[in-house]
């Protein structure tokens, strides 16, 4: 495929106003009439972008699912994420007969942990979900924060299982993985949209490098939450009468610098500070040191010593991924 640009003469007309003719191909495909009014927005790099769509907002963009030929809900369920994160504004589902009880509770569930889709029209074999979220309403720099404290949340609560064999508390990190995961593909629906639409984008004040950004670090902040499940998860599984005081003590000293990784990569995005953002990378070796010197050996039980072999290995990734958010917001600055 060629990429043919087209030129144009600037015409002077009167005394102080310039004017050029636009194409005829894409008068006709939108369907431009003489005196209707089109957008103009100047751009950062110096372009000037020509638009025929000045309320992009009211664009709708929709999906239908026919799912006569679909039997498992999970599958079904991811179908309903992706048109979500793809950012289709009407997802209609239909069938030839009544739904099947386990589409429909996928519907349901959709609607639940999605933000912004609810269901506005159902009947036996039709359902249409609509979203009703302004994408301006939910700025990413909020939902980023958002995600900050959720995750570190769920990493401080998963040790603090682990230093008080608190069970119950390992469980409720478990359940503040939806949270994260919503949160998101909040992020993921809402890049898709800016980068298709550079209106809204320039209306939510950022630019198509920031919204990549955002995701970017929407996609670390959940892998952490996914960590802090993992040591959860592992906690559930200690015998807390073979494990040893001086291993949590160890323990201990590695996630509270993992947590000092994860709250100085926020400070570096927050003050927009290179200076932060590489002393954070560089501090990641301390961590991957005192992970790797802590002893495994200190109990006969092998479940216990995988149990906690994943744990530091959890502790240990969140660090990392603090320093590849880190990464990101240096290559943003520069």
């Amino acid at each position: 495929m060629t990429f043919n640009i087209e030129t144009r003469k600037v015409q002077q007309t009167g005394g102080s106003s310039f004017i050029i003719s636009l194409p005829k191909a894409w008068i006709q495909k939108h369907k431009i009439e003489p005196k209707d009014t089109i957008g103009i927005l100047s751009q950062p790099d110096g372009n000037l972008l020509i638009t025929p769509k000045i309320n992009s907002e009211d664009y709708i963009k929709s999906k239908v699912f026919d799912v006569d030929d679909i039997t498992e809900s999970h599958y079904f369920f991811r179908l309903l994420i992706g048109a979500y994160i793809m950012g289709y504004s009407v997802i209609t589902v239909k069938s030839s007969k009544k739904f099947e009880p386990f589409l429909r509770d996928s519907v349901v569930n959709f609607t639940k942990i999605a933000i912004g889709p609810e269901i506005v029209e159902e009947s036996n074999n039709i359902i249409i979900i609509k979203d009703l979220l302004n994408p301006k309403e939910m700025p990413f720099e909020k939902t980023i924060r958002r995600m900050y404290i959720l995750v570190q949340g769920m990493h401080e609560d998963a040790i603090k299982a682990l230093e008080t064999g608190d069970k119950n508390l390992a469980d409720e990190v478990i359940k503040r993985d939806n949270d994260v995961d919503r949160l998101h593909w909040l992020i993921g629906r809402q890049s898709h949209i800016v980068l298709r639409d550079i209106v809204l984008c320039q209306k939510m004040g950022i630019t198509l490098e920031d919204a990549s950004h955002f995701h970017q670090i929407s996609r670390f902040l959940e892998r952490i939450g996914d960590h802090a499940v993992k040591i959860a998860k592992n906690v559930l599984l200690i015998n807390f009468k073979k494990i040893d005081k001086e291993l949590i003590n160890d323990i201990l000293k590695a996630s509270k610098l993992s947590l000092e990784l994860l709250g100085k990569s926020l400070d570096a995005w927050l003050q927009k500070s290179i200076i932060i953002a590489n002393d954070n990378i560089e501090a990641i070796k301390k961590l991957i040191s005192i992970t790797e010197k802590i002893n495994l050996n200190t109990s006969n039980s092998t479940e216990l010593s995988i149990a906690i072999g994943y744990i530091l290995e959890s502790i240990r990734r969140t660090g990392e991924y603090a320093g590849d958010i880190s990464e990101i917001i240096i290559n943003n600055l520069v």
